[in-house]
């Protein structure tokens, strides 16, 4: 079995890079990814996964080959939100059987499940906070200020000439400072530059049109939130797994979660970081597998 490639033409006018696994007629898992990644991070898992579910993973708008809107805006939540309902309307019929989401594609699918929850079966999220204990923690606690300081360099306006100087020497260190040392081979480096080399503004655009970032002097951001619990609430079986050296995304993130999501199904992983989709895809594959098939 081999992934499929394929571009995916959505109804308002975003194209999606794509790639899949498994047969049509199956049911179907929609993965998402995170930044500074892109849909080739979920091939093990989908793989693994494709002789029981049509697997499919888009490259995020900005990502890849996908459409790059030039301007900040088009990467708000209700845009990035309406581009995967419409890769799930375009796949097949009915509801998904699960959505699987890390690091920004959660924030995504987060929203999503609250504002759609008819879209999916279960939701399963990989190391992405919820809304709700992530604004906690960036309100009340300076140590994950300081954690997520990162987010706002990110929107600096030069940010993209940063990165990528000196072969993206600055963005190594995501993988490298966070658990990436063993897994980051020189063949996996050399996909993620032929990625990165497509260009980074749409990546960091996420950052740049989302308020949920520590304030700074100029910028209150996160710090002039609130959200009502019933509007970030996920009323669908939910399972989360979370490496728990996940330094930027500490533990903390998981206190309180059943608050919001009241059909919590966790999993704490010691050893595992922050990439754990890169360190132990056959632990989430079995996790996966054994979600779905719980909510089926």
């Amino acid at each position: 079995m081999s992934i499929e490639r394929f571009d995916l033409s959505l109804p308002h006018g975003i194209t999606l890079s794509c790639r899949a696994a498994g047969e049509e007629g199956l049911p179907r898992l929609v993965f998402l990814h995170g930044f500074p990644e892109a849909a080739f991070v979920w091939d093990e898992l989908m793989l693994a996964l494709a002789p029981r579910f049509r697997c499919i993973a888009p490259n995020l708008r900005g990502y890849e080959r996908s459409s790059r809107p030039a301007e900040v805006e088009a990467y708000r939540a209700k845009h990035l939100m309406a581009d995967v309902a419409a890769v799930i309307a375009a796949t097949g019929t009915g509801p998904l059987a699960a959505l699987v989401a890390h690091d920004w594609g959660g924030a995504v699918a987060w929203n999503l499940a609250v504002q759609q929850p008819t879209l999916m079966q279960r939701l399963v999220i990989i190391n992405s906070p919820h809304p709700g204990t992530f604004l906690r923690e960036l309100q009340q606690s300076e140590a994950q200020r300081e954690a997520s300081a990162y987010m706002n360099r990110l929107c600096e306006l030069r940010a993209e000439q940063a990165l990528a100087a000196d072969d993206y020497a600055a963005l190594w260190p995501f993988f490298t400072e966070h658990g990436g040392r063993p897994w980051l081979t020189d063949e996996l480096k050399a996909r993620y530059r032929e990625v990165w080399d497509q260009g980074l503004t749409g990546p960091l655009n996420y950052y740049r049109a989302s308020p949920m970032r520590p304030p700074t002097a100029s910028d209150p951001a996160a710090m002039a939130l609130k959200f009502a619990p019933e509007f970030v609430t996920v009323k669908l079986p939910t399972t989360v797994i979370w490496g728990l050296d996940d330094r930027a995304l500490p533990p903390a993130m998981l206190d309180g979660l059943e608050q919001f999501v009241p059909e919590l199904d966790l999993h704490r992983v010691p050893g595992a970081g922050h990439w754990i989709v890169h360190e132990q895809p056959a632990l989430l594959a079995g996790l996966i597998e054994q979600a779905v098939r719980a909510a089926r």
